[in-house]
């Protein structure tokens, strides 16, 4: 998927024994939803205004093209993809045109659902004025007054709608809801073997107690199907005076146009060919009270566990919709709480923190009862090697990438743990542990990618796999047991963690050369079998094994990583830099041919920049990344110019004057020949791995991070760029990826993709901020740097372990200033600042008082170390 991954894209009426919950009698009157009382944002503003506070801080709005752009609200058990008018366009092209709609892992439920009033469906004949995205919500402003707000309240297998009516003159309006089913499970998908068209049964509709109710009962006639029972329900908290079942029922959307499986699809479509849902209305009357808003609330709720547990999904769902939305955005508040920072110099990437921390929760998926089988790419079902009976992890994109996947969720820990989420962090390793182990029989690989009903696309022993996400792993576990000093999460993931590197030893070292041998970030025609990225995130895994290792007194597993790790380290930039491109190679060559063994092969690729960006943590050493300071500043120096950065960041391969046509920007950055063409796309994953890279060299200038880190805020917040308000994409709008608003629904990339946090929370909390925890061995380090051109930087309540840190730097004149607050941490605190370029220190003072101090020498630059003796600490550093 994505940079390097695996993919890139007549209803019969039955009757219903089951008694649902009897929904209310009336509608409710008065403010009823918050949803519907939220406080009216300000006009659209460009980026710059909306940082600077323009608006609700929890809400941003949108009012152009808004049938072009996807809508997302998501909740831990289900999510809904429309349009932001409403209307719901088949998106999607993992089955084509199916993967939008409303889900709950790991089936989908309904294609839609649509509202009309008094003959005219809102989003078509009553057009959409607004649509504002906030947090853990939506909410859709109509031109007759009403309001449209969706959330999915964690927990529930649900999507709750609320229709907000405007204050007027009493009156009774005619509402009309129409929805359509589509109950089929996320895999197979449209061209795999067997196929979605293969596996999808017809589903019925019916009527009862208020709600109509969908179904899809029976075996799927492919080979080593099991017997389902999926369900969906669709309500209100009003009483139905009529419904009606058919074929269709899609409001405005009807009649539907369908998406072919292949070949060029439409501008628009409505459905998909493998789609066998069906419809119903139910219709009710409204009375409106004069002068007061009228909420009336409704739920789709489903199941793959039978009817029963769809109905009980459904009677939570619409119990009590104002509850469940104060509980949702009371969640996000909280979550919105963690990680505050306060970046004067740079309002927008302050924004970004706050955006991108609700992007990660707005990732959180679970599913349930997970038949692990591998499926072999999509050319085989066999029956399942087991069960998993629970998973929860951080979504890699929407929507056609909302399930587990290793790559994307170890980026993505980095974001997470620097804005407190570590509990998503530890259930994603879990899951990838639990699911690895019974699909690969204890070999210590890790599987690739996961889809919720349990069938594993890839990454299977007998799959070539992704080298570079086995030796990632137990970087991720050190992360984890760095910033929470979780000793018993530790242990569980131990035992894993060591059999990670011994596996990749075993079979994808076959030369026994030390370099890896198998498939990574990218594959294109011309690459070695050795990969650049594997070998990097090799090195900082063993360092991390033996951290770990030295933890538990494991003196063995210690040993034998350190000696692996010093062999790798020394022999690196011998066989790795490639001096006539000023940078490293993709990848070596290892071919049968003893004469040209291990020759370095150079394309440009992104993965060029993982030497920079990947962290070693050496004992009694500051911690660094692979690259040699001299390599790195030639190599960060190259990428930062036009042949591989655009507008937004870092493409996915660079130019040159081989590979590409005379006159492409940059055709004379180097003179290596490249059989490889470039591709301008700028994935929000580049972005970040260029900006992290840079700071971990201590480069956080205009010209330097604060490119990168701009690039990924900007495709999320402003408004010239997002496709949806606050979502981080996968790609930016690139000169070889047209803006995903331009390009067909079943032709886009992720409008929400977890990885590009990476970028943003990272860079601030750890790098600018400075917060270094390694609670594992009972020590804490806040050593900030402020990025150049500005004069302050601030963070506050970021989690460490079960306590927080406030962190406040400012560079003024001739004195940098440190204030940290440590609450409920035990560790030995190290407090300091990284000096600016050239500084010399005239004194150091903690709390006003003289004190000693040391000079430290980092990737980063020198940095000044003080000790704090107590909860609060602040440094004051007078420079020369």
């Amino acid at each position: 998927m994505g940079v390097g991954g695996a993919g890139a894209p007549d209803a019969t009426a039955s009757g219903a024994n089951a008694r649902s919950a009897e929904p209310g009698a009336n509608a409710q009157a008065g403010p009823g939803a918050a949803a519907a009382q939220q406080p009216e944002p300000s006009a659209q503003a460009g980026a710059a205004g909306a940082a600077q506070g323009a608006g609700s801080p929890d809400e941003l709005s949108e009012t152009t093209r808004l049938s072009d752009r996807r809508a997302l609200v998501v909740g831990d058990r289900a999510y809904s993809m429309g349009d932001e008018t409403g209307l719901y366009p088949a998106t999607g092209w993992h089955t084509r045109g199916e993967m939008g709609g409303i889900w709950s892992q790991p089936i989908k439920l309904l294609d839609g659902i649509w509202f009309g009033v008094d003959g005219g469906w809102l989003g078509k004949q009553v057009p959409a004025s607004k649509y504002t995205s906030g947090y853990g919500y939506q909410r859709i402003d109509y031109g007759n007054g009403v309001q449209r707000t969706d959330f999915v309240p964690d927990g529930i297998r649900a999507t709750v709608v609320g229709l907000t009516f405007p204050a007027q003159r009493g009156k009774t309006v005619t509402l009309n809801v129409d929805a359509h089913s589509e109950l089929m499970p996320a895999y197979p998908w449209g061209g795999t073997t067997p196929s979605a068209g293969q596996a999808n049964l017809q589903d019925t509709g019916s009527y009862a107690d208020g709600a109509l109710r969908f179904r899809d009962q029976g075996t799927s006639p492919i080979p080593n199907a099991t017997r389902h029972d999926y369900n969906a329900l669709v309500g209100s908290s009003l009483r139905p005076t009529g419904h009606t079942l058919s074929a269709d029922n899609r409001g405005p959307q009807d009649p539907a146009v369908v998406c072919p499986m292949d070949g060029t699809p439409p501008a628009h479509c409505d459905d998909s060919a493998v789609g066998k849902g069906t419809g119903g209305r139910l219709t009710y009357s409204v009375k409106l009270k004069p002068n007061q808003k009228t909420t009336v609330w409704f739920a789709v709720a489903g199941s793959d566990e039978g009817r029963q547990q769809a109905e009980h999904e459904y009677r939570k769902a619409i119990s009590n919709p104002e509850k469940l939305l104060k509980a949702k955005t009371d969640a996000r508040e909280e979550l919105a709480s963690r990680s505050t920072v306060d970046l004067p110099g740079d309002k927008l990437l302050q924004q970004s923190v706050e955006w991108s921390k609700q992007n990660l929760a707005d990732s959180v998926q679970e599913a349930r009862d997970l038949q692990i089988r591998d499926v072999n790419e999509g050319k085989a079902y066999p029956k399942p090697a087991g069960t998993v009976d629970s998973a929860r992890w951080f979504g890699a994109g929407f929507p056609d990438y909302p399930w587990i996947f290793a790559t994307d969720g170890e980026y993505t820990s980095y974001a997470a743990v620097a804005a407190g989420q570590f509990d998503t962090v530890k259930a994603h390793l879990k899951s990838l542990q639990e699911i690895s182990d019974l699909l690969n029989d204890r070999s210590g690989k890790v599987a690739h990618e996961i889809v919720p009903t349990g069938d594993v696309y890839f990454g299977s022993n007998t799959s070539a796999g992704n080298t570079d996400e086995t030796v990632k792993f137990p970087s991720i576990v050190a992360l984890l047991w760095r910033w929470t000093g979780d000793d018993r999460f530790r242990d569980q993931m131990y035992d894993f963690s060591v059999r990670n590197l011994e596996y990749v030893y075993r079979e994808l070292d076959k030369d026994n050369d030390g370099w890896l041998e198998g498939l990574a970030n990218v594959e294109r025609s011309g690459m070695g079998a050795e990969k650049l990225d594997s070998t990097v995130y090799l090195a900082r895994g063993l360092r991390d094994l033996a951290d770990l290792a030295a933890s538990k007194r494991d003196k063995a597993t210690q040993q034998w990583a350190t000696t692996k790790a010093d062999d790798l380290e020394k022999r690196f930039e011998t066989q790795w830099w490639v001096q006539q491109a000023f940078g490293y190679a993709d990848s070596v060559d290892d071919p049968a041919d003893p004469a040209n063994d291990n020759k370095a092969i150079f394309q440009r690729h992104w993965t060029g920049v993982t030497p920079m960006e990947a962290v070693l943590t050496r004992p009694g050493k500051p911690d660094a990344p692979l690259a040699s300071p001299e390599h790195a500043k030639i190599a960060l120096d190259q990428r930062e110019k036009a042949c591989y950065t655009g507008e937004f960041g870092l493409f996915h391969t660079g130019t040159g004057p081989t590979a590409d046509a005379a006159g492409n920007p940059g055709a004379t950055c180097d003179n290596v020949v490249s059989a490889v063409k470039s591709e301008r796309s700028i994935f929000s994953l580049n972005t970040s791995i260029m900006a992290v890279a840079e700071g971990n060299f201590g480069r956080l200038g205009k010209n330097q991070q604060q490119v990168y880190t701009t690039g990924n805020a900007r495709i999320q917040l402003d408004p010239k760029v997002w496709e949806t308000p606050g979502a981080m994409p996968e790609i930016a709008p690139s000169p070889d990826s047209p803006a995903n608003i331009d390009r067909p629904f079943t032709d886009r990339s992720m409008a929400l993709q977890a990885w590009g946090t990476y970028g943003v929370l990272w860079p601030v909390v750890h790098q600018q901020l400075g917060v270094d925890p390694d609670l594992g061995h009972g020590k804490l380090a806040v050593v900030p740097q402020v990025p150049g051109g500005q004069q302050k930087v601030a963070g506050s309540n970021i989690k460490v372990g079960r306590g927080a840190v406030d962190v406040s730097a400012r560079l003024e004149n001739k004195e940098l200033r440190t204030d940290v607050k440590v609450k409920g941490v035990h560790a030995d605190v190290t407090v300091g600042a990284v000096l600016p370029a050239g500084a010399k220190v005239a004194k150091v003072s903690v709390d006003g008082r003289s004190s000693s101090y040391q000079l430290v020498t980092t990737s980063r630059g020198t940095e000044v170390h003080t000790s704090a003796h107590s909860s609060s600490t602040s440094v004051r550093i007078t420079l020369k």
